[in-house]
């Protein structure tokens, strides 16, 4: 599993002129929790955020005031537009022997049905997993060459990592391939064609 390390700043929680001053230098702020430990309140620079792996799982190895903690990224608030990050929650992995996390998939290969004129969809972009943070992938690939025409991928055929549990439900669909709806004749098709026939008797 891929790892990234970050640097933050000690933030202190209820004073508007720091918040106000920090933002305006280009900085988030940053709460972090777990199990049987202390919250702790922190500032993370725009920069190292958006530098962040996206599309992936990933640890994040924290220092704040020469304290270090290993950390999985746990929530993202983003302002009205949705680009603008405002708030980020890291989760303390201290004290954690198993988490679940969702983890991205990647599907790879054409299905067979869509060289045929179908539509892949992919209904699911990640899988909720249980495992110890050591042993979380960065992501899962899933082969759907095979899917043919009217085919639909569940959560049981995807395999997954060793020391890996998937939470979800085995039956929800993780993607189809649609078959090619068929041609109609329109309805102003149709006046033209009794008029052929009508000028040809």
């Amino acid at each position: 599993m891929k790892r990234v390390s970050v640097k933050l700043k000690e933030r202190t929680p209820g004073k508007k002129s720091e918040t106000k001053r920090m933002r305006k230098q280009g900085f988030i702020p940053v709460e972090i929790y777990g199990k049987g430990v202390e919250n702790v309140h922190a500032w993370m620079s725009v920069n190292d955020f958006l530098s962040l792996p996206h599309g992936e799982t990933f640890l994040m190895d924290v220092e704040i005031n020469g304290q270090k903690k290993v950390c999985i990224l746990k929530d993202v608030q983003f302002g009205w537009l949705g680009d603008d990050p405002i708030h980020v929650d890291l989760y303390d992995l201290a004290n954690v022997t198993e988490i679940e996390v969702e983890v991205p998939l990647e599907f790879v290969g054409t299905p067979a049905g869509v060289e045929m004129g179908g539509t892949f969809e992919a209904v699911m972009h990640s899988l909720t997993i249980k495992a110890k943070p050591t042993s979380i992938p960065d992501k899962i690939t899933v082969d759907v060459s095979n899917l043919g025409l009217g085919d639909a991928l569940h959560v049981r055929d995807i395999s997954v990592p060793e020391g890996c549990v998937v939470i979800d439900n085995p039956e929800e669909t993780v993607a189809v391939v649609i078959e090619p709806e068929a041609e109609e004749v329109t309805e102003e098709e149709q006046p033209q064609e009794e008029e052929t026939q009508q000028t040809s008797e």
